[in-house]
């Protein structure tokens, strides 16, 4: 199978190596190309593509090594990958690279809910010092003053906006945003069915059919057609059977014939997928699940709604000015649930101040309720307002406003030395459903179990699932 490789694409990726490994006068090459775009459009496959017909060795990195339980591992691998791609340069005598697949899923920061920790720091940090020093990586606690031979860095990604703007700066980082044309989309496609029949012409029919589908798209149409023999080699075999006539069997492997890759077939099947898409797209399931997230959230997008004030208030809510019988004066009443609303808004915006101030949650939150509080909490009054603790640190204190954005309750749990090692967790005996009573929850418990750990968890009010564990605090010794 002959696949295509976009001369826009070989062009960049060849001309980012070839310079740096030239010794051009007074010439400062980046080190670092960054590789973004639309998610599926083969950005490390035509990588993969280019290296080998350069005839590069690589070595890779993917985004999900780049976070650890420890802190400083990811921005150590980094340099390890990277001393040893520069030895293979040295010992093989060819071209090698280095490369990092979705550093923004790693290293990046989305939104406000996405966590910033010491290792994003340290890659971020990490990166910028061998942008600046290609020759003299050193690994922690280590030095070795030979000087390294120079290894091209190329990273692919989906936004490199997320990632650290100094970072990504001209003088580190050469940006190269992938999007094929149409002619790049038909050669890829045309590549992909290069073995099934399918004439030029009838590529160029299938790619104008889904013309805002991604490459992948069309790589996992040809993957679905081959659905229907496999479905009947289970049928016909049995579901109980199946994995032992598959894996590990003393008969040879099984043999499909040719599928069906006419283009009416085929778009039939594109059909079906773009439907599955839309239903994912269309269930709106979010909004369900998480109705209390962070500022700009879908949700509160599509509940938001003109405040009312007392020019559009319905004629039943406005306030009452007529003068009062009894003395004639003119005295504004207003009903107790229109304050309700008033006053429960302020609080809510005072508590909350991560939400979008401009929004308007619907009426119906700020109604009073008849029903009884699912959990009775001992709060100290005196000390509700209170937001700020010593005690507490602000990883511990943004967690706990992370799982009441969420719409969670939360429980705390402690546990001696002893028991720590079997992971025998005894419950504090309190469910808290609001920032201050966390607060003072969480003090209390402190000072009671200093010398224990703790560990905060969300509670889904309805399923009373667990979620998100996190220990907050370990003894001394």
């Amino acid at each position: 199978m002959s696949y295509y490789i976009s001369p826009r694409f070989l062009d960049k990726i060849a001309v980012h190596i070839t310079k740096n490994y030239l010794d051009l006068p007074g010439i400062r090459v980046p080190l670092i190309l960054g590789v973004h775009g639309r998610k599926g459009e083969g950005k490390s496959f035509q990588c993969e593509l280019v290296f080998e017909r350069m005839g590069v060795e690589v070595t890779h990195i993917s985004g999900g090594e780049l976070e650890s339980p420890d802190a400083g591992d990811p921005a150590r691998l980094i340099r390890l990958r990277y001393r040893e791609t520069a030895e293979l340069i040295r010992v093989r005598g060819k071209m090698c690279v280095l490369m990092i697949n979705d550093l923004d899923a790693g290293a990046g920061r989305f939104d406000e809910g996405t966590q910033y920790t010491v290792n994003t720091q340290l890659v971020n940090a990490t990166l910028m010092n061998i942008a600046d020093n290609p020759t003299d990586v050193q690994l922690p606690g280590s030095y070795d003053s030979t000087p390294l031979h120079r290894v091209p860095i190329i990273v692919t990604g989906n936004d490199f906006s997320t990632l650290y703007a100094p970072l990504i700066r001209d003088g580190r980082m050469e940006k190269f945003y992938w999007q094929p044309d149409r002619d790049d989309k038909v050669g890829i496609v045309e590549g992909i069915f290069s073995e099934d029949g399918l004439s030029r012409r009838q590529v160029e029919q299938l790619v104008d059919t889904y013309p805002n589908q991604s490459v992948d798209f069309f790589s996992a149409l040809r993957s679905r057609l081959y659905d229907e023999q496999i479905r009947d080699l289970i049928h016909n075999v049995g579901v109980d059977r199946i994995s032992s006539r598959v894996v590990n069997s003393a008969e040879k492997p099984p043999e499909f014939r040719k599928p069906n890759f006419s283009l009416s077939h085929l778009i039939e099947m594109g059909n079906f997928m773009v439907q599955e898409q839309q239903r994912v797209d269309n269930s709106g399931l979010v909004r369900e699940y998480n109705q209390a997230l962070l500022s700009g959230n879908k949700y509160f997008k599509e509940n938001a709604r003109e405040p009312q004030t007392e020019q559009n208030l319905p004629p039943t809510q406005k306030p009452n000015t007529a003068p009062s019988s009894s003395n004639g004066s003119e005295e504004k009443k207003q009903s107790p649930s229109s304050s309700l609303r008033q006053n429960s808004g302020a609080v809510w915006q005072s508590h909350n101040y991560y939400l979008n101030e401009n929004i308007h949650l619907p009426e119906t939150r700020y109604e009073p309720t008849k029903s009884v509080e699912p959990y009775k909490i001992n709060v100290d009054h005196s000390r509700h307002n209170e937001v700020i603790s010593d005690q507490i640190s602000l990883e511990t204190l943004e967690q706990v406003r992370h799982l009441l954005a969420q719409g969670y309750h939360i429980g705390i749990e402690h546990v001696d030395k002893r028991r720590f090692r079997i992971n025998s967790w005894q419950s504090c005996g309190q469910i808290i459903v609001g920032e201050s009573e966390a607060i003072v929850a969480l003090e209390t418990a402190l000072s009671q179990y200093e010398d224990e750990y703790l560990r905060i968890f969300g509670i889904e009010p309805n399923s009373k699932r667990r979620m998100m564990e996190t220990i907050i605090h370990r003894p001394n010794n």
